[in-house]
């Protein structure tokens, strides 16, 4: 049997499954293949979320700001008791460019249904209720979402975007990164050759080719073309322990339109 080996920054889990082995993305070394430095702030809803340890906030995974209180991140990475807080308007996570705000966790809402010992079940998702309400201005503004139950074509345009690490064991980039990314239709992502039965109808795949999703960071979003515009489609959710821009292994987001009714549920 096959294992899942799923690591992150906070925890190291290995389980037994008859499954492909993958892994959070947040401890993907090589995680910028096909990327590019975004240009600043051309993603406003992008968020740090980082965690205390030792007096220092360290940056662990992305989010996306959906309401001036509330951001959008993986359930993998808040399921363990730490201090959060969440910085906005940032694009160097080294350099203090006035532009940022930097606002404390009061509540963290997982998915009732997440399991950690099983994250190809799905439900890796979460909400954080801010302490204070954000101040919406050039560099800070809120996500679209999708409507409910909305699945994108095959090959629909979407950026993958964080703070991946640059090389090998090196450290997370200073500046937000953004990768091209195209959709995988569930039917090709779910056929045998591909993901098969680890992905869900509840997840969105994207890339799995010559294009990477190593440039994102796990809980941060997978920003898609729509009439124009971008929507947040997806969250960052795992991606192959094989590499992350293995072929016919794309990188996997948990799917925003199937958790409608839940994130309306929590945030009114």
């Amino acid at each position: 049997m096959l294992r899942f080996l799923l690591l992150s920054v906070l925890a190291t889990l290995v389980l037994a499954e008859e499954k492909p082995e993958l892994r959070f993305l947040e401890n993907v070394v090589e995680r910028v293949v096909g990327g590019e430095i975004a240009k600043a702030h051309s993603w406003p809803w992008q968020i740090s979320l980082q965690y205390l340890s030792g007096g220092t906030y360290y940056h662990t995974c992305g989010g996306t700001l959906i309401k001036r209180q509330w951001v959008l991140t993986a359930a993998h990475c808040v399921d363990k008791q730490r201090t959060w807080r969440v910085v906005l308007g940032d694009h160097d996570i080294y350099t203090q460019e006035g532009t940022e705000q930097y606002l404390s966790v009061s509540n963290v809402y997982i998915h009732s249904n997440w399991n950690p010992n099983s994250v190809a079940g799905g439900y890796d998702i979460a909400l954080l209720r801010l302490s204070t309400v954000a101040t919406l201005n050039t560099y800070v503004q809120l996500a679209s979402l999708p409507p409910s139950g909305q699945i994108l074509p095959n090959n629909n345009p979407c950026y993958i975007t964080g703070w991946g690490r640059t090389q090998t064991g090196g450290q997370l980039s200073a500046k937000l990164k953004q990768a091209s990314l195209p959709v995988v239709d569930y039917s090709t992502c779910s056929s045998s050759s591909w993901w098969g039965s680890t992905v869900k109808n509840t997840m969105v795949c994207a890339g799995g080719g010559s294009l990477s999703g190593c440039n994102g960071d796990s809980g941060g979003p997978l920003n898609c073309q729509v009439s124009g515009r971008y929507v947040v489609h997806g969250v960052t959710s795992f991606v192959s322990s094989l590499g992350c821009n293995t072929p016919k292994k794309p990188t996997v987001f948990t799917r925003v339109s199937a958790y409608t009714a839940w994130i309306n549920g929590i945030i009114g």
